[in-house]
């Protein structure tokens, strides 16, 4: 017995698990012996329980390496794939740095090309306003109205003359009539009649119109200012005038 156990020890680790279903078997076998009735129905059900052992220590070690290889090489493909994908990346990015930088170049360039803006001309200051020309001076539309705005219009121009001397005129030629007329003294035969307040003919009244009076010769300005002016020149002033003239 002692001998066997250690021819058993000495075994190695296959033929150990040989054995031992080898002495299970046997086991069984006697069990069915002393007991044949009991054991009868139940005898194949146990042998049938014992299964060979499926992998040797070898198989199982190949086996292992086999899967360690597999995944090592799976591990070295994915870092091959994660490199290549840095790669193309860091590629593309390197390639987005240039551009933008040759865009902020061009940029550059063309601002330092760009001539600077004239600085704006100061504004001038704006012309002073011109004055307001005076409203006219409004006089009645009377024998001593007209007679007061021709006087104001021979004193702009130089030419002497009164209120009472023109008023004592006017009175005599035409008792302050504007549309009187004389159609028969010589002037009338002659085809000029004398016309208006201080009855000038038409020649006469057109020789010594006043700028600025109407052309009109029965417009009492005009006729009052050309008549006045007339005067001056003939006898000095419409002052000196008693008589017809």
């Amino acid at each position: 017995m002692r001998s066997t156990v250690s021819a058993y020890a000495r075994l190695p680790k296959v033929h150990k698990f040989s054995v031992a279903g080898i002495a299970a078997t046997g086991a069984a076998v006697v069990a069915v012996a002393v007991a044949p009735h009991a054991f009868a129905a139940d005898a194949a059900p146990a042998a049938a329980a014992v299964k060979p052992v499926a992998w040797s220590a070898e198989a199982f070690g190949e086996t292992q390496q086999g899967e360690l290889e597999k995944q090592a090489d799976a591990a070295a493909k994915a870092a091959a794939k994660a490199g290549a994908d840095t790669a193309a990346k860091v590629k593309v990015a390197e390639e987005r740095a240039a551009e933008q930088a040759a865009n902020r170049s061009t940029e550059r360039k063309a601002i330092a090309a760009k001539p600077a803006a004239k600085p704006a001309a100061p504004a001038k200051p704006a012309a002073p306003a011109a004055p307001a020309a005076p409203a006219k001076k409004a006089y009645a539309d009377n024998l001593e109205g007209w007679i007061n705005e021709s006087l104001e219009i021979l004193r702009a121009k130089g030419i002497p003359a009164s209120y009472d001397g023109i008023k004592r005129n006017v009175l005599r030629e035409s008792t302050g009539n504007p549309r009187a007329i004389n159609d028969w003294d010589i002037n009338a035969v002659n085809g000029v009649p004398s016309k208006g307040l201080l009855q000038m003919i038409d020649p006469t009244f057109k020789a010594y119109h006043v700028e600025g009076t109407s052309w009109d010769i029965y417009d009492p300005v005009a006729n009052i200012t050309a008549a006045c002016n007339y005067a001056a020149d003939k006898y000095g002033s419409m002052d000196n005038v008693n008589s017809a003239y």
